[in-house]
């Protein structure tokens, strides 16, 4: 049966691994063209959102955005906050990029000619390790292109190695002849300077009254529009590229050139609708008709066709800005009410369960917490963010959703089975990742168990939490249907179930562009195995669990391989890290995550939730009679292929914990989903009236 199940795992990989192999890569139906040599206009207006951009305050942004395509600009780079001179070094690099130390406006340069010059340049490789500043300007330069910058930020934007521009002047005033380069840079930087102090980023509350921002969004656009016709047909791209205050936002991006009104994406993001930083140093190279080099991680924009009027273009994104913020916001103190509530549901339910009192407010309590999870994807499909209180009308939503799957869960035909209602959440938490996975994953995205452009850590694909909830249900959902086989004495069939949709579900998960999740490959592995043995019957050892550990790394590194073998532009970050394990340069990304997961050990949000459950889940095993009126051993006699289920969801959880840079997240969650329905089992099968087993 071990083979059997090794031959099971490794053909469904083969099958699916093999036509990426030999696939091509083409562009999107909604891929912009690029024409090589245009002329290419970079207009940076750090600070610049959506929300000041109005036909009023802002006409020529406003008549510019009309035929333009449209979208969001995720502006981090290293920091939480993003300054000018990090968001201009960052063009310069092609890759996030910071100075370090204090961060403010972009180095005034010295003239040299009809250019300038840099000072110290060499300074960003030697004493910052910015070894990839100057890296859009090189690349120009060395395919004879010249450069023009207008201001300090445009100027270390189009600086080669040297730390050179061609042409510069210090403001658009100042330029009598707009042809003067083939790659032009503006700085406009009315939004952010008076949040500037010294060399850093701060709040200026006299600033974020409405009249003020409106003022300098005003005088920004005004600048703009005294050189925007004399540009001629050249391609304008607009940017806000970087934040104002330390408060992270996304910010407004428009493409003018080519006649398309859309949106604007990137393969970066995966979203029709948003890009990032690196994105507009790829983006002017291919428009330039330059190659991009190697270490430029962004790719060239894409603008898609889109309906609507401008009005709704323009409210679409700030709604999505608003999402962004809310989410940010409001992580924080949902991670902490869930926490309190499970600490809360296992003190509870110790006490009442060795009074079998109670028993089913136990079990309906068990049952909404772990319908909680899957709500804060569903609620996405609700306009909760275009309410006037977008917060409060989020976690009302969340609290409406998880109450009907509740009693959707314990009032429908399943209910009297032991496994019902945990086959219920379980299949519609597992139905909801997968889809949201199949279709791009509009659901994780802005989400409070998901990721945000605001914060910019992931824009597709499946997360860490995400991982952990999907790999939980999907290992009980196939062990419900597992007990029913095995019952029936198709333990064969019941191996084969939980092989095959483990391994759909883990490379879904790990499939560059779908999932693209390089941790959850490694820790799905042996969950997966552990389930498909113990439903087997077979032992499972610590040397058969390392084995499976490896063997889900070497999956992983294979799935990456393939992906390294795609063109630059189509890999994903799993192709990347191979490249930086072949040039020697994956050790400060290890050593990153590394750091990232040992800080979530002292989560004051997750570590709770890991110690209640634990210790709740090891005394009921140990002491049945006295912790829980036996509901475990109970569950486990009634469908004893649950036993499989949970034991394979905390291998899952445990190297996830390891593995990932969100550390006690992963396992957190794991037990968050696992443990309060397999307890609902146990009540269920408690009120069955079957006596409680011996310790």
């Amino acid at each position: 049966m071990k083979r059997a199940l090794v031959a099971v795992v490794f053909g469904v990989s083969v099958v699916a691994l093999a036509p990426a192999a030999s696939a091509g890569v083409t562009a999107g139906p909604g891929a912009s063209g690029t024409a090589a040599g245009e002329r290419v206009v970079l207009v940076g207006i750090p600070g610049l959102m959506w929300s000041d951009v109005t036909p009023d305050d802002t006409p020529n942004l406003w008549r510019l955005a009309g035929d333009s395509a449209l979208g969001s600009l995720s502006v981090r780079a290293v920091r939480k906050d993003t300054c000018p001179y990090d968001a201009w070094l960052t063009v310069s690099a092609g890759v996030r990029s910071a100075v370090g130390g204090g961060c403010g406006m972009a180095p005034a340069p010295e003239a040299d000619g009809a250019g300038a010059a840099i000072p110290e340049f060499s300074w960003l490789w030697e004493a910052r390790g910015q070894r990839d500043a100057g890296t859009l300007g090189q690349a120009l330069h060395a395919a004879g292109r010249t450069t023009m910058a207008v201001g300090p930020g445009a100027a270390l934007a189009l600086a080669d190695r040297e730390g050179r521009v061609d042409v510069y002047a210090s403001s658009p005033a100042e330029v009598t002849q707009w042809s003067g380069g083939d790659v032009v840079a503006v700085e406009i930087p009315d939004l952010v300077a008076p949040y500037i102090s010294g060399d850093r980023l701060t709040d200026a509350p006299e600033l974020l009254a409405a009249g003020a921002r409106r003022a300098a969004a005003r005088a920004a656009d005004t600048r703009l529009g005294s050189f925007l016709p004399r540009l001629g047909s050249a391609t304008v791209l607009v940017a806000g590229l970087s934040d104002h205050g330390s408060v992270p936002h996304l910010r407004a991006a428009m493409l003018h050139g080519g006649g398309m009104a859309g949106t604007l994406g990137a393969r970066s993001t995966h979203r029709d609708d948003m890009i990032i930083l690196p994105d507009l140093t790829a983006t002017i190279l291919a428009r330039a008709g330059v190659a991009a080099p190697a270490n430029v991680v962004g790719v060239p924009v894409e603008t898609h066709a889109a309906g609507g009027t401008l009005d709704e273009r323009v409210a679409a994104l700030r709604t999505a800005d608003v999402a962004g913020q809310t989410i940010r916001d409001m992580t924080g103190v949902f991670f902490t009410t869930l926490a309190v509530l499970q600490v809360l549901f296992y003190v509870i339910a110790f006490v009442l369960l060795r009074r079998r009192d109670g028993l089913p407010a136990v079990r309906a309590a068990a049952v909404a917490l772990a319908a909680i999870p899957v709500s804060t994807y569903l609620v996405n499909l609700t306009p909760w963010a275009r309410a006037a209180q977008p917060a409060l009308t989020l976690f009302a939503s969340i609290a409406v959703i998880a109450a009907a799957l509740t009693v959707a869960a314990l009032a429908g035909p399943w209910r009297r089975g032991v496994l019902g209602p945990l086959t219920v959440i379980a299949a519609v938490t597992s139905a909801v990742l997968l889809g949201d996975l199949l279709t791009g994953t509009p659901l994780q995205l802005n989400s409070l168990m998901g990721y945000t452009g605001v914060v910019g850590a992931r824009y597709y694909g499946l997360g860490n939490i995400p991982f952990a909830l999907l790999a939980t249900a999907v290992l009980l959902v196939t062990t419900a249907a597992a007990d029913r086989l095995v019952r029936a004495g198709r333990k064969g069939v019941a191996v084969a179930l939980v092989a095959t949709l483990g391994a759909f579900a883990m490379l879904l998960d790990g499939w560059p562009g779908v999932g693209s999740d390089f941790g959850g490959v490694i820790a799905f592995v042996p969950g997966i195995a552990v389930t498909a043995l113990i439903v087997a019957g077979r032992r499972v050892s610590i040397v058969k669990l390392g084995a499976f550990c490896v063997a889900g790394g070497v999956l992983v590194m294979a799935i990456a391989y393939l992906d390294y073998l795609r063109p630059p532009a189509s890999q994903t970050h799993l192709g990347r890290f191979v490249g930086q394990v072949a040039d020697g340069t994956f050790l400060p990304v290890i050593s990153r995550k590394l750091g990232a997961m040992l800080s979530t050990l002292l989560s004051p949000n997750l570590m709770p939730v890991v110690i209640a459950a634990f210790a709740f889940l090891v005394f009921a095993l140990l002491r049945p009679g006295a912790a829980s009126a036996g509901v475990l051993p109970i569950a486990f006699e009634r469908a004893p292929m649950l036993r499989a289920g949970l034991l394979g969801a905390l291998v899952s959880g445990l190297v996830g914990m390891l593995v990932n840079d969100s550390g006690a997240a992963v396992l957190s969650m794991a037990l968050a989903l696992a443990v309060p329905l397999v307890l609902s089992a146990g009540i269920r099968a408690l009120q069955h009236g079957e006596p409680a087993p011996a310790a």
